[in-house]
């Protein structure tokens, strides 16, 4: 196991680096499988969505399913549709022991970075989610389970980081859902008040239609300061 996190790379559960290296297809749930074997039980698990926008939050979100939870369908959030996801989150949030999704603003990504800003919502996600918990009475989770190589600082949990999580655990997967889902909806929400960028429909990536806008019409509050397009357009914008 992880130790308390110290923000380093970690080796993912089953000792390799990546489970494709192998040539091994990831199966969804076999994280848990592998846990139950192990006597470990129950779990929580985390993912972050939103790292590679210029614009908006970056969102995290926590769960805890019930023990024998039935989701059909839950699957890494980047192989599903939008309707497949949205429809996935009122089964989640009814089969979840405890969920929590949080956004970590533009201004906290200009202050923390984008990784220090990833790793706050996702503690700040988890610790919710523990909170829920211990004030239902739940059973203590044994174990966090983290999408990626890399343990969350400061959390002060048991923790493992999984390699591919959201493709090979449950409850990573439906974290990953949670925080696409509310990620996606908070910048639809975000075209109305900011139009001609496109929003809608790229979620505030960096595609063409996004640059140009930005070109054109400059940033916004919204808009990440210290990403080099943002930047660039903001010394154009303070030029004029």
């Amino acid at each position: 196991m992880a130790g308390r996190g110290k923000g380093k790379a970690q080796p993912g559960l089953f000792g390799a680096a990546d489970p494709a290296a192998s040539g091994r297809k990831p199966q969804i749930g076999e994280v848990e499988q592998a846990l139950r074997r192990e006597g470990i039980w129950p779990v929580v698990g985390t993912d972050e969505v939103g790292r590679g926008p210029l614009f908006g939050p970056v969102v995290a979100a926590a769960v805890c399913l019930r023990d024998g939870a039935r989701l059909p369908g839950l699957d890494d959030s980047k192989k599903l549709t939008e309707a497949d996801r949205e429809a996935l989150v009122p089964k989640i949030e009814a089969q979840a022991l405890a969920y929590a999704v949080v956004f970590a603003s533009a201004e906290v990504i200009a202050e923390r970075n984008i990784l220090g800003a990833s790793m706050l919502a996702m503690r700040q996600a988890v610790e919710q989610v523990l909170a829920q918990l211990r004030a239902d009475g739940a059973p203590a989770p044994r174990l966090v389970l983290v999408d990626g190589n890399r343990a969350i600082p400061g959390l002060q949990a048991a923790q493992r980081p999984i390699i591919k999580g959201d493709a090979r655990s449950r409850a990573i997967a439906a974290a990953s859902i949670l925080a696409k889902v509310a990620r996606d909806r908070h910048i639809v929400a975000l075209d109305a008040d900011y139009p001609g960028y496109g929003l809608a429909q790229h979620k505030g990536y960096p595609t063409p239609v996004h640059l140009q806008a930005l070109r054109r019409l400059g940033p916004t509050p919204e808009h990440r300061r210290g990403f080099a397009p943002v930047d660039a357009a903001w010394a154009a914008k303070e030029q004029r």
